[in-house]
């Protein structure tokens, strides 16, 4: 038996995936969008597994706090601040050389987010931020893409795969997102990293009936579970859709069509780290960055970024798209200060 065949032997002795399956699966294209810890299991079985073309999208680095569930990052990748979309590619081509990996580290946004989703097969929800997963809602609604939903945070978690035209969408069951605060997230509540296997593989398991072709067998329901109490729910989603659903009812897509102004601040969960970003895609030239900034700190370069570590100890992370990364700070108006300070013309 050839390495090719011998690969995927087990899967396809599995009678109702078989070759069929496998044939189709390794034809499908998924775009996984956050490659922190739901997003590295996601990836990881799906490369494995044999799917034709993966993209990964996530705006952050790898950092120390991450190695505890983030299962395809290691100590090296903290130590050097590798982007994680670059550093998962990395690490997945070392598992199937046979799959297309591509890396986008960048900040899905409305700007971006058809250039990004709309050609895939799939879309696979890994991210922690809701603006995004309604971001997401609206690109699969708008061009009728499947989406798989997931969260995880504590020992708890969900997820609920929506196929649009058939099941309800993201939003026909959540409106519209829990206020600032209102919710748990790793940084106020923790996660344990089983809530993740967990989560993560009900997706990949989804993912893969759709891409091998086998829609019939989705489970169809909101799934929650709690690994603290050891409690399974399963909720029922058909008939909830709304014909006044703004998405899929009325087909208003107000994220992705939502004009960012000015330069935004987001916290990033997990850590003390706000995001700063233009808003419009910049082209810096970090080189140049690098040596006009030496004189404000410490400088450290590598192929993706570019690093600014000051007297205070707060680092700076510049990216070639003008994204900042301001570590060691989870204030938005202190961030802003400190971008200002060094970077702002």
């Amino acid at each position: 038996m050839s390495p090719s065949s011998e690969r995927y032997a087990r899967q396809v002795r599995f009678s109702p995936f078989g070759m069929e399956g496998q044939k189709r699966l390794a034809q499908g294209f998924a775009v996984v969008v956050g490659m922190g810890a739901l997003g590295c299991v996601i990836a990881n079985h799906l490369v494995r597994a044999g799917i034709g073309r993966i993209r990964l999208i996530d705006r952050d680095i790898v950092s120390w706090s991450n190695l505890h569930r983030q299962l395809l990052y290691t100590e090296a990748d903290a130590e050097s601040g590798v982007p994680k979309a670059e550093a998962a590619a990395a690490q997945l081509r070392t598992f199937n050389r046979q799959v297309a990996i591509e890396a986008a580290a960048v900040d899905l946004n409305s700007g971006n987010a058809e250039s990004l989703l709309a050609d895939a097969d799939l879309i696979v929800d890994g991210t922690d931020h809701f603006g995004v997963r309604y971001l997401i809602n609206d690109v699969a609604v708008k061009f009728g893409i499947p989406w798989i939903y997931g969260g995880a945070v504590g020992a708890s978690g969900m997820t609920m795969t929506i196929v649009p035209g058939e099941t309800p969408c993201y939003r026909c069951l959540f409106p519209s997102p829990p206020p600032p605060g209102s919710t748990d997230t790793c940084e106020t509540a923790g996660v344990l990293p089983p809530i993740v296997d967990l989560i993560g593989s009900l997706q990949a398991m989804e993912a893969i009936k759709l891409l091998g072709g086998y829609k019939e067998q989705l489970h169809g329901a909101l799934l929650h579970a709690d690994l603290w109490k050891t409690d399974f729910s399963k909720m029922k989603t058909a008939g909830a859709r709304r014909a006044d659903c703004p998405c899929c009812g009325i087909r208003r897509f107000d994220y992705l069509e939502a004009v960012v102004r000015g330069k935004s601040e987001a916290v990033l969960c997990g850590r003390e780290t706000v995001q700063i970003a233009p808003a419009e895609p910049l082209q810096l030239h970090l080189d140049e960055m690098a040596e006009r900034l030496k004189s404000a700190g410490r400088v450290e370069r590598n192929p993706w970024l570019l690093r600014l570590t000051l007297e205070d100890g707060i680092t700076l992370v510049l990216f070639p798209d003008g994204r900042v990364l301001v570590q060691g700070t989870g204030d938005p108006d202190l961030a802003r200060r400190i971008y200002d300070r060094i970077l702002a013309p």
